[in-house]
């Protein structure tokens, strides 16, 4: 992928970096001819235009024990969509919530343990204040996901 606001190097930089953040200095600025000092400077550089916003992992939630990766297309009034945003945002379960167009309701991603954990968490979102309705759908295959942009 292209990006407008990096030259290449950075770009550069910034794949090594996505597909392994581990990589040293040293070893970036072997793989884009660049000192380490160079290389130390260009990540600081994208940390302060916020470019990179952070550095992380990334978890295997299967493998973390939750099997069931749930997404809930969230009706809500319009008043109160913030609100409901803002209790989401609280729960552990919630990974993801968006405010979509259209009509007032949120798209939110769930990882939850069990069926028994999807059906206890649906009767706990019924019964915040400004929620209408609740409708869910459990993710069956992933043919493709990303977290981040990638370069």
């Amino acid at each position: 992928m292209q990006l407008k606001n990096v030259d290449e190097v950075d770009t550069k930089i910034l794949k090594y970096l996505s597909e392994n953040g581990r990589l040293s200095n040293a070893d970036l600025g072997r793989l884009v001819n660049l000192t380490r000092a160079a290389v130390r400077e260009r990540i600081h550089q994208l940390v302060a235009r916020g470019i990179i916003e952070r550095f992380t992992v990334v978890i295997n939630p299967l493998k973390a024990g939750k099997l069931l990766s749930i997404y809930f297309d969230i009706e809500v009034e319009w008043s109160k969509l913030d609100a409901v945003a803002n209790e989401l945002l609280e729960a552990d379960e919630i990974t993801n919530v968006y405010q979509m167009s259209g009509r007032p309701h949120l798209h939110v991603h769930a990882l939850l343990d069990d069926q028994a954990h999807a059906e206890r968490y649906i009767h706990k979102l019924q019964a915040i204040n400004g929620i209408i309705n609740v409708h869910s759908e459990f993710l069956i295959t992933r043919y493709k996901e990303r977290s981040a942009l990638l370069i």
